[in-house]
């Protein structure tokens, strides 16, 4: 993964991306309002030694004396010896353990000074605890030191400074924890996506889905908002993003098999609501658009959806015609720009056998004879086996494949099915793809109706089929 694909990847869920680091930085918040302050005061000690008066060589040998021996005091501080004086002393509500873990002292290297550090939850507290061990300390260490028999020890301790009363806590550390919880919350955010990336499957972009099935992708269908209320690419006025990808797709699909063209089409998809309903209508309209005689079959037997589309009559339809008790003549409906439509009937209780018998291969074969160009809309692959019995009657496939929803496994799985019944998959629809908003020429982008235009540019029911008019249309990119 290269930077570009890596900052492609954050911009595309950079909602989840900012809600983690929002996430931290209120936790590093969060850790500063509950912490209670800690303050520290500090005192410092001088070790001295003894010598007579005037004698340099002894006050030399005192001097290193006193320096090796600094850091062995530094070490008693926070001793038993120490702190059991201090906690009764001051009738401090701990004990000399829990003291001594708030106690921290340190010797300067070259030096014969001892810093000593005090921790407490109260300001004036931390304050005389200090004073009181480095008043303890200077007496332990120069017990310590004086040998038996004398009476003066060889060092003495002087307090060189003593504790002030701290008016600033050195922890909870506000600007700390906040860096701390931007950071957690940048690289958390990060990991995030990039798993959330790793376990998504789905396709981004057209390029992985060939890459995959080998298929040429002949037509990527822009996401539209408008869509749902104009699912028709027709019923919208001038030249919208989506209009013009079906017809980029009709042109591509009459270049996939130029010595042989299929007349019989057959559109489907892996799983439901990938956009096969709307993908096939529309690849119907623009085929009629083009001057091609084209009919549109509805053989989605288990949720058909083109009649509710076109705001046909559904009850008369191919399953009427596949048990005998009408012709085509006698179901076959009129839609826009002269596209025939043949909706899907009454729904059948055993619709996989339908679409399979030799009555089926009788209406396409019949079918194909009329028209230049038949495209068939099937129910979802995976789900169930009607597409996989009737797609052997076709001369072609186009599989349809949602952006950001079908998984590798699914279209895997799907192209294998259509593969092993011998069917010829020309090539795979990418639809609903995001785009970015952009008005340049030949970009993909979102139509926006004037607001006059809104509820007027309907599909208009044709005069032959009033019986149901008034039906309102459907969005297919979710089709059932």
């Amino acid at each position: 993964m290269d930077l570009r694909g890596f900052l492609k990847i954050i911009a595309r869920r950079w909602p989840l991306a900012t809600a983690v680091l929002l996430l931290g930085i209120a936790a590093g918040w969060t850790v500063t309002a509950v912490t209670t302050p800690v303050y520290e005061a500090r005192t410092q000690l001088f070790v001295a030694t003894h010598s007579a008066e005037g004698d340099t060589t002894q006050l030399n040998q005192g001097q290193n004396f006193s320096q090796a021996r600094v850091q062995s005091y530094a070490a008693i501080v926070a001793t038993d010896q120490v702190t059991e004086p201090v906690v009764r002393d001051l009738d401090l509500d701990t004990t000399p353990r829990a003291l001594a873990s708030r106690i921290t002292a340190e010797a300067p290297l070259n030096t014969v000074l001892i810093n000593i550090r005090v921790a407490d939850t109260d300001p004036r507290r931390a304050a005389a605890v200090a004073d009181e061990v480095a008043e303890r300390f200077a007496k332990v260490v120069e017990e310590l030191e004086t040998p038996a028999g004398a009476r003066t020890a060889p060092v003495r301790l002087g307090i060189t400074e003593h504790a002030a009363v701290p008016s600033v806590p050195v922890a909870p550390n506000a600007l700390l924890n906040l860096a701390a919880g931007l950071l957690a919350g940048v690289l958390g955010g990060i990991a995030l996506v990039v798993l959330l990336e790793t376990l998504d499957t789905t396709f981004k972009h057209h390029t992985a889905l060939a890459e995959l099935t080998g298929l040429p992708v002949l037509g990527i269908i822009p996401f539209d908002k408008e869509a749902p209320e104009h699912p028709l690419v027709n019923a919208v006025p001038g030249h919208s993003p989506r209009a013009e990808a079906f017809r980029r797709l009709r042109t591509n699909l009459q270049f996939a098999q130029v010595d042989e063209r299929p007349k019989v089409l057959v559109v489907s998809s892996s799983m439901p609501g990938e956009g096969k309903t709307n993908t096939a209508a529309n690849l119907a309209l623009s085929l009629a658009e083009a001057g091609i005689r084209t009919c549109l079959v509805d053989a989605d037997l288990r949720r058909p959806c083109v009649a509710r589309t076109f705001g046909l009559v559904q009850d008369a339809g191919l399953t009427t015609v596949l048990i005998g008790r009408a012709g085509l003549d006698d179901v076959m409906q009129e839609g826009p720009g002269g596209l025939s439509v043949l909706t899907s009937g009454a729904v059948p209780p055993n619709p996989t056998e339908l679409l399979a018998s030799a009555r089926m291969a009788e209406t396409l074969k019949d079918l194909a004879g009329r028209y230049e160009a038949v495209v068939v809309d099937t129910a979802p692959l995976l789900p169930v086996a009607d597409t996989v019995g009737l797609a052997p009657l076709a001369q072609g496939a186009l599989l349809v494949v949602r952006a950001s929803k079908t998984s590798r496994e699914q279209v895997r799985m799907a192209t294998e099915a259509l593969r092993t019944v011998g069917v010829r998959t020309l090539g795979t629809v990418f639809s609903v793809v995001p785009t970015a908003k952009s008005k340049g020429y030949g970009t993909y982008g979102s139509y926006e109706p004037r607001s006059e235009e809104k509820g007027r540019h309907r599909m208009p029911v044709p005069r032959t089929n009033r019986a149901r008019e008034g039906v309102a249309l459907s969005y297919l990119a979710g089709d059932k």
